[in-house]
Protein backbone atom coordinates (compact mmCIF):
# COMPACT_ATOMS: atom_id res chain seq x y z
CA UNK A 1 0.00 0.00 0.00
CA UNK A 2 1.31 3.48 -1.06
CA UNK A 3 2.23 5.62 2.11
CA UNK A 4 -0.61 8.91 2.16
CA UNK A 5 0.67 12.38 2.70
CA UNK A 6 -2.00 12.99 4.48
CA UNK A 7 -0.55 17.27 4.68
CA UNK A 8 -0.81 17.34 0.80
CA UNK A 9 -4.05 15.93 0.69
CA UNK A 10 -5.80 17.85 3.67
CA UNK A 11 -3.65 21.28 2.19
CA UNK A 12 -5.17 20.29 -1.38
CA UNK A 13 -8.77 19.82 0.23
CA UNK A 14 -9.07 22.05 2.91
CA UNK A 15 -11.94 24.06 1.46
CA UNK A 16 -14.11 20.98 0.79
CA UNK A 17 -13.47 19.78 3.72
CA UNK A 18 -14.12 23.09 5.63
CA UNK A 19 -17.55 23.52 3.51
CA UNK A 20 -18.41 19.75 4.98
CA UNK A 21 -17.91 20.56 8.59
CA UNK A 22 -19.81 23.98 8.22
CA UNK A 23 -22.60 22.11 6.24
CA UNK A 24 -23.13 19.34 8.94
CA UNK A 25 -22.70 21.53 11.69
CA UNK A 26 -25.87 23.94 10.22
CA UNK A 27 -27.47 20.79 9.28
CA UNK A 28 -27.54 19.43 12.40
CA UNK A 29 -28.54 22.92 14.33
CA UNK A 30 -31.35 23.77 10.85
CA UNK A 31 -33.16 20.56 11.45
CA UNK A 32 -35.89 21.23 14.15
CA UNK A 33 -36.59 24.77 11.58
CA UNK A 34 -37.15 22.34 8.30
CA UNK A 35 -37.01 18.46 8.19
CA UNK A 36 -34.58 17.13 5.99
CA UNK A 37 -37.13 16.25 3.25
CA UNK A 38 -37.94 19.51 2.61
CA UNK A 39 -33.87 20.12 2.79
CA UNK A 40 -33.76 17.39 -0.14
CA UNK A 41 -36.60 18.61 -1.99
CA UNK A 42 -34.55 22.40 -2.04
CA UNK A 43 -31.27 20.87 -3.03
CA UNK A 44 -32.68 18.89 -5.78
CA UNK A 45 -34.29 22.32 -7.02
CA UNK A 46 -31.23 24.30 -6.80
CA UNK A 47 -28.82 21.16 -8.45
CA UNK A 48 -30.96 21.57 -11.74
CA UNK A 49 -30.80 25.13 -12.25
CA UNK A 50 -27.25 25.89 -11.28
CA UNK A 51 -25.37 22.77 -12.08
CA UNK A 52 -24.84 23.49 -16.11
CA UNK A 53 -23.44 26.93 -15.39
CA UNK A 54 -21.18 25.83 -12.51
CA UNK A 55 -19.96 23.00 -15.17
CA UNK A 56 -19.36 25.64 -17.49
CA UNK A 57 -16.29 26.95 -15.58
CA UNK A 58 -14.24 23.71 -16.42
CA UNK A 59 -12.75 24.13 -20.03
CA UNK A 60 -11.06 27.79 -18.55
CA UNK A 61 -9.85 26.53 -15.44
CA UNK A 62 -8.04 23.57 -17.59
CA UNK A 63 -6.38 26.12 -19.89
CA UNK A 64 -5.07 28.16 -17.35
CA UNK A 65 -7.36 31.14 -17.23
CA UNK A 66 -8.89 30.69 -13.37
CA UNK A 67 -12.85 31.12 -12.54
CA UNK A 68 -14.31 33.05 -15.69
CA UNK A 69 -16.03 35.64 -13.59
CA UNK A 70 -16.94 36.77 -17.33
CA UNK A 71 -19.61 34.83 -17.26
CA UNK A 72 -22.05 36.79 -16.10
CA UNK A 73 -21.85 38.50 -19.47
CA UNK A 74 -23.04 35.21 -21.23
CA UNK A 75 -26.12 35.47 -18.97
CA UNK A 76 -26.78 38.67 -20.28
CA UNK A 77 -26.69 37.32 -23.94
CA UNK A 78 -29.11 34.62 -22.66
CA UNK A 79 -31.19 37.37 -21.31
CA UNK A 80 -31.19 39.39 -24.25
CA UNK A 81 -32.49 36.38 -26.43
CA UNK A 82 -35.51 35.63 -23.45
CA UNK A 83 -36.60 39.76 -24.21
CA UNK A 84 -36.68 38.68 -28.29
CA UNK A 85 -38.39 35.34 -27.90
CA UNK A 86 -41.37 37.29 -25.22
CA UNK A 87 -41.67 40.25 -27.61
CA UNK A 88 -42.31 37.87 -30.21
CA UNK A 89 -44.50 35.30 -28.62
CA UNK A 90 -42.96 32.36 -29.37
CA UNK A 91 -43.75 30.43 -25.83
CA UNK A 92 -43.20 26.75 -24.06
CA UNK A 93 -40.09 24.41 -25.70
CA UNK A 94 -39.72 26.23 -28.60
CA UNK A 95 -38.96 29.82 -27.48
CA UNK A 96 -36.52 28.55 -25.12
CA UNK A 97 -35.26 26.18 -27.73
CA UNK A 98 -35.00 30.01 -30.24
CA UNK A 99 -33.36 31.76 -26.73
CA UNK A 100 -31.09 28.95 -26.97
CA UNK A 101 -30.06 29.36 -30.16
CA UNK A 102 -29.95 33.12 -30.17
CA UNK A 103 -27.62 33.25 -27.39
CA UNK A 104 -24.98 31.34 -29.33
CA UNK A 105 -23.93 34.22 -31.65
CA UNK A 106 -23.98 36.83 -28.98
CA UNK A 107 -22.37 34.92 -26.40
CA UNK A 108 -19.53 33.43 -28.31
CA UNK A 109 -19.45 37.27 -29.84
CA UNK A 110 -19.26 38.82 -26.47
CA UNK A 111 -16.81 35.91 -25.35
CA UNK A 112 -14.63 36.31 -28.13
CA UNK A 113 -14.09 39.84 -27.28
CA UNK A 114 -13.58 38.75 -23.81
CA UNK A 115 -10.80 36.28 -24.82
CA UNK A 116 -8.71 38.59 -26.56
CA UNK A 117 -8.44 41.24 -23.74
CA UNK A 118 -8.02 38.77 -21.30
CA UNK A 119 -4.86 37.95 -23.55
CA UNK A 120 -3.55 41.18 -23.24
CA UNK A 121 -4.07 40.56 -19.20
CA UNK A 122 -2.57 36.74 -19.14
CA UNK A 123 -1.94 35.90 -15.24
CA UNK A 124 -4.55 38.35 -14.12
CA UNK A 125 -7.63 37.17 -15.65
CA UNK A 126 -9.93 36.04 -12.74
CA UNK A 127 -9.89 40.43 -11.96
CA UNK A 128 -9.88 40.83 -15.65
CA UNK A 129 -12.82 39.13 -15.95
CA UNK A 130 -14.72 40.49 -12.51
CA UNK A 131 -14.20 43.98 -13.86
CA UNK A 132 -15.25 43.04 -17.30
CA UNK A 133 -18.56 41.59 -15.78
CA UNK A 134 -18.75 45.16 -14.47
CA UNK A 135 -17.95 47.07 -17.19
CA UNK A 136 -20.54 45.08 -19.28
CA UNK A 137 -23.51 45.28 -16.65
CA UNK A 138 -23.55 49.38 -17.34
CA UNK A 139 -23.48 48.88 -20.79
CA UNK A 140 -26.37 46.07 -20.58
CA UNK A 141 -28.36 48.42 -18.06
CA UNK A 142 -28.26 51.13 -20.75
CA UNK A 143 -29.38 48.40 -23.37
CA UNK A 144 -32.30 47.76 -21.14
CA UNK A 145 -33.11 51.20 -19.57
CA UNK A 146 -32.92 53.48 -22.70
CA UNK A 147 -32.64 51.65 -26.01
CA UNK A 148 -35.03 49.05 -25.59
CA UNK A 149 -38.48 50.15 -25.03
CA UNK A 150 -37.44 53.59 -26.37
CA UNK A 151 -35.62 53.50 -29.77
CA UNK A 152 -36.29 49.91 -30.40
CA UNK A 153 -40.37 49.23 -29.55
CA UNK A 154 -41.51 46.58 -27.66
CA UNK A 155 -45.07 45.54 -27.80
CA UNK A 156 -45.43 42.84 -25.89
CA UNK A 157 -47.47 43.55 -22.74
CA UNK A 158 -45.68 43.32 -19.44
CA UNK A 159 -42.35 44.46 -21.16
CA UNK A 160 -42.42 48.01 -21.23
CA UNK A 161 -42.09 50.21 -16.90
CA UNK A 162 -45.42 51.77 -16.32
CA UNK A 163 -46.22 55.11 -17.06
CA UNK A 164 -42.15 55.09 -18.64
CA UNK A 165 -39.58 54.20 -20.92
CA UNK A 166 -36.98 50.90 -20.66
CA UNK A 167 -37.57 46.70 -19.76
CA UNK A 168 -39.84 46.26 -16.58
CA UNK A 169 -37.64 45.29 -13.61
CA UNK A 170 -39.13 41.79 -13.74
CA UNK A 171 -39.53 39.42 -16.70
CA UNK A 172 -42.28 36.78 -15.79
CA UNK A 173 -42.45 33.27 -18.00
CA UNK A 174 -45.34 32.01 -16.36
CA UNK A 175 -47.65 34.09 -18.76
CA UNK A 176 -48.96 32.63 -22.30
CA UNK A 177 -45.72 34.28 -23.95
CA UNK A 178 -43.18 32.51 -21.49
CA UNK A 179 -41.18 29.22 -20.88
CA UNK A 180 -41.38 28.43 -17.71
CA UNK A 181 -40.83 25.02 -16.52
CA UNK A 182 -40.77 24.32 -20.44
CA UNK A 183 -37.60 22.26 -20.08
CA UNK A 184 -38.46 20.20 -16.63
CA UNK A 185 -41.15 19.51 -17.31
CA UNK A 186 -40.82 17.42 -19.86
CA UNK A 187 -40.17 14.47 -17.85
CA UNK A 188 -40.26 14.37 -14.29
CA UNK A 189 -40.65 11.99 -12.00
CA UNK A 190 -40.15 10.88 -8.19
CA UNK A 191 -36.56 9.88 -7.04
CA UNK A 192 -37.14 6.20 -6.85
CA UNK A 193 -38.12 6.16 -10.16
CA UNK A 194 -35.54 8.59 -11.75
CA UNK A 195 -32.39 5.94 -9.41
CA UNK A 196 -33.59 3.46 -11.31
CA UNK A 197 -33.46 4.34 -13.92
CA UNK A 198 -29.74 5.48 -13.94
CA UNK A 199 -28.78 2.59 -12.13
CA UNK A 200 -30.46 0.18 -14.58
CA UNK A 201 -28.52 2.19 -17.58
CA UNK A 202 -25.55 2.67 -15.69
CA UNK A 203 -25.55 -1.49 -14.46
CA UNK A 204 -25.95 -1.95 -18.75
CA UNK A 205 -23.17 0.14 -19.73
CA UNK A 206 -20.92 -1.52 -16.77
CA UNK A 207 -22.05 -5.25 -18.14
CA UNK A 208 -20.70 -4.25 -21.47
CA UNK A 209 -17.62 -2.81 -20.65
CA UNK A 210 -16.95 -6.21 -18.54
CA UNK A 211 -18.10 -8.56 -21.12
CA UNK A 212 -15.65 -6.27 -23.85
CA UNK A 213 -12.84 -6.31 -21.09
CA UNK A 214 -12.72 -2.50 -21.09
CA UNK A 215 -12.98 -2.67 -17.64
CA UNK A 216 -11.35 -4.62 -14.49
CA UNK A 217 -13.99 -6.87 -13.02
CA UNK A 218 -12.99 -5.67 -9.87
CA UNK A 219 -13.84 -1.88 -10.77
CA UNK A 220 -16.81 -3.21 -12.26
CA UNK A 221 -18.32 -5.62 -9.43
CA UNK A 222 -17.52 -2.86 -7.18
CA UNK A 223 -19.64 -0.20 -9.75
CA UNK A 224 -22.51 -2.90 -9.45
CA UNK A 225 -22.24 -3.81 -5.37
CA UNK A 226 -22.45 0.22 -4.59
CA UNK A 227 -25.62 0.72 -6.87
CA UNK A 228 -27.14 -2.61 -5.35
CA UNK A 229 -26.70 -1.14 -1.99
CA UNK A 230 -27.97 2.06 -2.79
CA UNK A 231 -31.28 0.36 -4.31
CA UNK A 232 -31.79 -2.19 -1.58
CA UNK A 233 -30.89 0.79 1.24
CA UNK A 234 -33.63 3.19 -0.98
CA UNK A 235 -36.32 0.14 0.26
CA UNK A 236 -36.01 1.36 3.92
CA UNK A 237 -39.14 3.40 4.76
CA UNK A 238 -37.09 5.61 6.83
CA UNK A 239 -34.86 6.73 3.93
CA UNK A 240 -37.29 6.24 0.84
CA UNK A 241 -39.09 9.00 3.35
CA UNK A 242 -36.42 11.35 3.42
CA UNK A 243 -37.04 11.80 -0.25
CA UNK A 244 -40.53 11.65 -0.84
CA UNK A 245 -41.16 15.31 -1.76
CA UNK A 246 -38.02 14.82 -4.22
CA UNK A 247 -39.23 15.27 -8.28
CA UNK A 248 -36.86 14.71 -10.41
CA UNK A 249 -36.58 17.03 -13.68
CA UNK A 250 -34.92 14.03 -16.06
CA UNK A 251 -34.21 16.11 -18.93
CA UNK A 252 -32.79 18.42 -17.23
CA UNK A 253 -30.56 16.45 -15.46
CA UNK A 254 -29.83 15.01 -18.69
CA UNK A 255 -29.04 18.18 -20.08
CA UNK A 256 -26.38 18.36 -17.12
CA UNK A 257 -24.79 14.53 -17.78
CA UNK A 258 -24.55 15.95 -21.57
CA UNK A 259 -22.38 18.52 -20.80
CA UNK A 260 -20.21 16.22 -18.66
CA UNK A 261 -19.81 13.81 -21.35
CA UNK A 262 -18.75 17.41 -23.41
CA UNK A 263 -16.24 18.44 -21.08
CA UNK A 264 -14.84 15.17 -20.85
CA UNK A 265 -14.70 14.50 -24.77
CA UNK A 266 -13.54 17.44 -25.52
CA UNK A 267 -10.54 17.44 -23.14
CA UNK A 268 -9.42 14.35 -24.67
CA UNK A 269 -9.82 15.63 -28.48
CA UNK A 270 -6.37 17.42 -29.49
CA UNK A 271 -7.97 20.99 -28.65
CA UNK A 272 -8.48 19.77 -25.46
CA UNK A 273 -4.72 18.60 -24.97
CA UNK A 274 -4.26 22.40 -26.04
CA UNK A 275 -5.96 23.59 -23.38
CA UNK A 276 -4.28 21.09 -21.01
CA UNK A 277 -0.90 22.48 -22.45
CA UNK A 278 -1.48 26.15 -21.87
CA UNK A 279 -2.84 25.33 -18.77
CA UNK A 280 0.17 23.54 -17.66
CA UNK A 281 3.01 25.74 -19.52
CA UNK A 282 2.51 28.95 -21.57
CA UNK A 283 5.38 28.72 -23.02
CA UNK A 284 6.52 25.62 -23.55
CA UNK A 285 2.68 25.38 -25.28
CA UNK A 286 3.92 28.24 -27.17
CA UNK A 287 7.55 26.32 -27.77
CA UNK A 288 5.37 23.26 -29.19
CA UNK A 289 3.48 25.44 -32.12
CA UNK A 290 0.45 25.83 -30.21
CA UNK A 291 -1.51 28.86 -30.75
CA UNK A 292 -1.69 30.12 -27.02
CA UNK A 293 -3.67 32.91 -27.73
CA UNK A 294 -6.40 31.21 -30.09
CA UNK A 295 -6.95 28.71 -27.62
CA UNK A 296 -7.65 30.72 -24.65
CA UNK A 297 -9.67 32.77 -26.63
CA UNK A 298 -11.80 29.51 -27.73
CA UNK A 299 -11.67 28.43 -23.91
CA UNK A 300 -13.28 31.56 -23.22
CA UNK A 301 -16.12 31.33 -25.95
CA UNK A 302 -17.25 27.80 -25.21
CA UNK A 303 -17.58 28.97 -21.75
CA UNK A 304 -19.21 32.43 -22.05
CA UNK A 305 -22.11 30.31 -24.74
CA UNK A 306 -21.98 27.45 -22.23
CA UNK A 307 -23.03 30.32 -19.17
CA UNK A 308 -25.65 31.39 -21.57
CA UNK A 309 -27.46 28.68 -22.04
CA UNK A 310 -26.73 27.80 -18.28
CA UNK A 311 -28.96 30.75 -17.52
CA UNK A 312 -31.47 29.85 -19.54
CA UNK A 313 -32.05 26.50 -17.38
CA UNK A 314 -32.23 28.52 -14.71
CA UNK A 315 -34.47 31.31 -15.94
CA UNK A 316 -36.81 28.76 -16.98
CA UNK A 317 -36.87 26.77 -13.69
CA UNK A 318 -37.71 30.20 -11.52
CA UNK A 319 -39.88 30.74 -13.90
CA UNK A 320 -39.24 34.80 -13.99
CA UNK A 321 -36.12 36.94 -13.20
CA UNK A 322 -34.85 40.14 -11.83
CA UNK A 323 -33.82 42.04 -15.37
CA UNK A 324 -31.26 43.88 -14.16
CA UNK A 325 -29.88 41.85 -11.24
CA UNK A 326 -30.36 38.06 -12.25
CA UNK A 327 -27.06 38.09 -13.82
CA UNK A 328 -25.02 39.71 -11.46
CA UNK A 329 -24.05 36.99 -8.73
CA UNK A 330 -23.86 34.19 -11.33
CA UNK A 331 -20.32 34.04 -11.68
CA UNK A 332 -19.35 35.03 -7.92
CA UNK A 333 -21.71 31.94 -7.05
CA UNK A 334 -20.90 29.56 -9.81
CA UNK A 335 -16.74 30.28 -8.97
CA UNK A 336 -17.67 29.73 -4.87
CA UNK A 337 -19.22 26.07 -5.71
CA UNK A 338 -16.22 24.86 -8.16
CA UNK A 339 -13.85 25.59 -5.35
CA UNK A 340 -15.79 24.27 -2.51
CA UNK A 341 -15.76 21.22 -4.55
CA UNK A 342 -11.85 20.73 -4.27
CA UNK A 343 -11.06 22.29 -7.76
CA UNK A 344 -8.10 25.07 -7.83
CA UNK A 345 -7.18 27.79 -10.47
CA UNK A 346 -6.21 25.19 -12.80
CA UNK A 347 -7.45 21.94 -12.22
CA UNK A 348 -11.24 21.36 -12.34
CA UNK A 349 -13.30 17.77 -12.82
CA UNK A 350 -16.98 17.61 -13.38
CA UNK A 351 -17.18 15.66 -10.47
CA UNK A 352 -15.64 18.49 -8.40
CA UNK A 353 -17.89 21.02 -9.98
CA UNK A 354 -20.82 18.81 -9.02
CA UNK A 355 -19.81 17.72 -5.30
CA UNK A 356 -19.32 22.07 -4.96
CA UNK A 357 -22.54 22.61 -6.61
CA UNK A 358 -24.26 20.14 -4.10
CA UNK A 359 -22.20 21.18 -1.17
CA UNK A 360 -22.46 24.93 -1.54
CA UNK A 361 -25.83 25.10 -2.47
CA UNK A 362 -26.80 22.93 0.78
CA UNK A 363 -25.23 25.31 3.06
CA UNK A 364 -27.29 27.63 1.38
CA UNK A 365 -30.37 26.02 2.27
CA UNK A 366 -29.62 25.17 5.98
CA UNK A 367 -27.52 28.37 6.89
CA UNK A 368 -30.95 30.87 7.49
CA UNK A 369 -32.61 28.28 9.53
CA UNK A 370 -29.15 27.11 11.85
CA UNK A 371 -28.70 30.81 12.22
CA UNK A 372 -32.26 31.39 13.17
CA UNK A 373 -32.11 28.11 15.83
CA UNK A 374 -28.81 29.51 17.14
CA UNK A 375 -29.33 33.11 17.20
CA UNK A 376 -32.80 33.51 16.79
CA UNK A 377 -32.32 35.63 13.62
CA UNK A 378 -32.71 34.07 10.61
CA UNK A 379 -31.30 37.09 8.66
CA UNK A 380 -27.70 35.59 10.31
CA UNK A 381 -27.51 32.76 8.36
CA UNK A 382 -28.41 35.42 4.93
CA UNK A 383 -25.44 37.35 6.19
CA UNK A 384 -22.89 34.39 7.27
CA UNK A 385 -24.14 32.47 3.57
CA UNK A 386 -22.90 35.78 1.70
CA UNK A 387 -20.10 36.13 3.68
CA UNK A 388 -19.14 32.31 2.68
CA UNK A 389 -19.77 33.11 -1.29
CA UNK A 390 -16.74 35.58 -1.27
CA UNK A 391 -14.83 34.01 1.73
CA UNK A 392 -14.59 30.82 -0.01
CA UNK A 393 -13.40 32.28 -3.39
CA UNK A 394 -10.76 34.07 -0.84
CA UNK A 395 -8.96 31.02 1.35
CA UNK A 396 -8.61 28.95 -2.68
CA UNK A 397 -6.57 32.06 -3.99
CA UNK A 398 -4.70 31.90 -0.89
CA UNK A 399 -4.45 28.11 -0.42
CA UNK A 400 -3.68 28.53 -4.27
CA UNK A 401 -1.17 31.04 -3.70
CA UNK A 402 0.54 29.16 -0.73
CA UNK A 403 1.29 25.85 -2.40
CA UNK A 404 2.95 27.71 -5.49
CA UNK A 405 5.17 29.13 -2.93
CA UNK A 406 5.69 25.36 -1.40
CA UNK A 407 6.29 24.07 -4.92
CA UNK A 408 9.57 26.87 -5.73
CA UNK A 409 10.80 26.01 -1.96
CA UNK A 410 10.72 22.21 -3.09
CA UNK A 411 12.24 22.87 -6.24
CA UNK A 412 14.98 25.12 -4.66
CA UNK A 413 15.31 22.63 -1.72
CA UNK A 414 15.86 20.02 -4.52
CA UNK A 415 18.62 22.18 -6.80
CA UNK A 416 20.43 22.88 -3.69
CA UNK A 417 20.89 18.92 -3.14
Amino acid sequence: MRNVNWGKLLRENAVTIMFILMTALCLIFSVEQQPLNFVLYELFGRLSRNAFIVLALIIPIVAGMGINFAITIGAMAAQIAVLWVIEWGISGLPGMLLAALMTVPLAAFFGFLIGKLLNKMKGQEMIGGLILGYFANGLYQLLFLFIFGNLIPLNAPGLVIKGSTGVANTIDLSTERGFKYALDDLWKVDFGTAMYILFGVLAVITIIMLITKKMKPVRGGVYLGVMAAAVGLYQIPVVASLFSMVKVPMVTFMVVGVLCLFNTGLLRTRLGQQFRAVGQNRTVANASGINVDKVRVIAIMISTVLAGWGQLIFVQNMGSFQTYGAHEQVGLYAGAAILVGGAGIRKATNGQAILGCILFHLLFIVAPAAGKSLFGDAAIGEYFRVFISYGVIAAALVIHAWSGVQKKKTAKEALSE
